[in-house]
């Protein structure tokens, strides 16, 4: 009997440090984002139908349309989400497409380089609140949201950012 209360002990005790930061998630697909920036906000959507909202965080420059490399804004309009980041350094990341053909045009005709790796992402620390503007240009949220954004979302699912 000890043996047997022994064994079980160890599995429930591995069974906690177990946790895993990657979700299942069996719902409506999502089939865009919307970030409106000015008001802090992202929602992902099925069709016309709200799922999930959040509080987010913005590039350390948020006003205005990412132009450059380096200026802290985070883009606005039409892009798509491209790649999936397990082992980032910010919990997990999905990428945002940007810059797109009309960015990377503007960069060109003013000799800018347009930047890139904008990210949708958590935090590389775990006590910050969602909503404050740090990054350099990424889309940033909780530890916690991001692990239910990361199940939720797919690659090529479109994401439009509003001023």
């Amino acid at each position: 009997m000890r043996i047997i209360a022994l064994m079980i002990s160890v599995v429930l005790v591995l069974g906690a440090c177990t946790s895993s930061k990657f979700q299942f998630y069996g719902g409506p697909e999502v089939t865009r984002i919307l970030v409106y920036k000015e008001e802090r906000k992202m929602f992902l959507m099925h069709e016309d139908q709200v799922l999930k909202h959040y509080d987010i965080g913005l590039g350390f420059a948020p006003e205005g349309h990412k132009e450059r490399r380096g200026d802290g804004r985070t883009p606005e309009g039409v892009y798509w989400i491209d790649r999936r980041n397990p082992n980032s350094q910010f919990h997990l990341s999905l990428g945002i497409s940007y810059p797109n053909a009309q960015d990377r045009a503007y960069a060109a005709r003013n000799g800018l380089n347009p930047g890139g790796d904008i990210f949708i992402h958590g935090r590389p620390w775990q006590n910050r609140k969602g909503g404050d503007d740090w990054t350099a240009g990424c889309i940033a949220v909780t530890n916690k949201e991001i692990q239910e954004i990361y199940s939720m979302v797919r690659e090529d699912t479109p994401i439009l950012i509003f001023r």
